[in-house]
């Protein structure tokens, strides 16, 4: 039993040197030939760049688009009059613009009083107007009539001042709580509280000006005006395009809550278990969900053109060790005739086959990564290299080193030793 145990120990460190050795001999190939080296691994290294650029670029939106657009956060969903989600069905939208009423302020106090999953709810509206100040104006500043409670729902954060108050909706009051990009283009270095602007020629007391959450796709979100609900009722007059924002009481109730809004409201509007919901609600997955179908045809256009270069590289990498092995045809009877077994030849040119194909996809991580520090630094495109992409790319790239070497390999192994020591130098 012991015999057998030191026999094992010595044939895994026989096959261990083995590797080093392989491995050492494929580095020190790359880098004495360091210019047939690149030209060799160049389809790996543009296959490795193309894959990990692009799921940098689907992982980075998914998290935009999960943590910015929708501006709902893990536990907040919408109720909404209309929304489209998927395909295109002209037909199903006129439809659903004839079928679906206008939000109403009685039905966001009856979902308030009797839901019992969520942590808040909130009631906004919605136009875009010219705002002014000072002789200045600005023309397309989204000014939202809302409930106290809004700021707090979609993660807007007080920078200066304070937001609107419930006394303050309740009595109509002519306040606003300003977006960032208001603040600076009317007050930059001065105390905006307590100072006018004009909406449409309608005077409004600044209260407080919100942090900056910076832009989406390029598009500022800081470009706005809030004020109180009824204020806005009481400006514009109909009451279109309300809105309920909501939050769970926590993510895990997130679906309960929803069903719960849900089901208050068609309650509420009398609608049978036969008809459709005549309105919509939604959270911040829908939209993530929305991104990853339509990141499908991007993916697979992806996988179509890594592919191509994969096995092109991999085409390569089989060509070059081809001629490796014919170079070192007398150095492979020589070592046949001191006792090397063919497991020891086909071992050591899979290995040399992978690490080159693994150091391709190495140069091939680090230039995507590059890539995507570039773009994000430059441009309004959000890129986020997952760690598990370097894991990816160097497996991935060795897989296909190892796949395209067997051949080279299999050819050294089985050379008669008597042959190759008569191969000429």
């Amino acid at each position: 039993m012991v015999a057998r145990l030191n026999f094992v120990s010595r044939r895994k460190l026989q096959w261990s040197a083995s590797l080093w050795e392989a491995t050492r001999i494929a580095l020190d190939s790359l880098r004495k030939n360091k210019l047939r080296s690149f030209l060799t691994l160049l389809g790996i290294i543009l296959a490795t760049t193309t894959l990990i650029a692009v799921t940098a670029l689907i992982h980075g939106m998914n998290q935009y688009i999960a943590d910015k657009v929708s501006n709902m956060g893990a536990d907040g969903f919408r109720i909404v009059r209309m929304a489209w989600f998927g395909e295109w069905d002209p037909k199903k939208f006129f439809e659903m613009d004839k079928r679906n009423p206008q939000i109403r302020v009685d039905e966001y106090a009856f979902i308030k009083e009797k839901a019992t999953l969520l942590k808040d709810i909130g009631m906004m509206t919605a136009r875009t107007a010219r705002v002014a100040s000072k002789g200045k104006s600005v023309e397309g500043v989204t000014v939202n009539g809302i409930t106290d409670n809004i700021p707090a729902i979609t993660n807007v954060q007080v920078g200066l001042g304070r937001g609107i108050t419930y006394d303050e909706v309740r009595r109509h009051m002519a306040v606003a709580f300003i977006g960032n990009d208001i603040f600076a283009r009317f007050f930059e270095g001065q105390d905006p509280l307590g100072k006018t602007i004009t909406i449409e020629g309608d005077p409004y007391e600044v209260v407080g000006v919100a942090q900056a959450l910076g832009s989406v796709f390029g598009q500022s979100q800081d470009n706005f005006v809030m004020i109180p609900v009824e204020s806005y009722f009481k400006t514009y007059g109909a009451r279109m395009g309300i809105r309920l924002v909501a939050k769970a009481i926590d993510q895990q109730h997130l679906v309960q809550a929803q069903d719960e809004a849900r089901v208050l409201l068609r309650s509420y509007r009398h609608l049978g278990p036969a008809q459709d919901d005549n309105f919509v609600v939604f959270a911040s997955e829908t939209f993530v969900t929305l991104w990853q179908q339509l990141t499908k045809t991007i993916a697979a256009m992806a996988v179509g053109v890594v592919s191509v270069f994969m096995v092109v590289g991999g085409i390569v990498i089989m060509n070059i060790m081809l001629a490796v092995v014919t170079e070192r045809t007398r150095e492979i009877g020589i070592r046949k005739s001191l006792g090397a077994r063919r497991r020891d030849i086909l071992n050591q040119y899979l290995v040399e086959s992978a690490v080159l194909a693994g150091a391709g996809g190495l140069i091939g991580v680090g230039t995507a990564w590059l890539i995507a520090v570039a773009v994000r630094t430059f441009t309004s495109m959000p890129m986020s290299l997952p760690a598990s992409s370097i894991a990816i790319g160097v497996g991935l790239s060795s897989v296909v080193g190892l796949f395209f070497g067997i051949y080279p390999a299999r050819k050294a192994s089985k050379l008669d030793p008597i042959e190759a020591l008569r191969a000429e130098r």
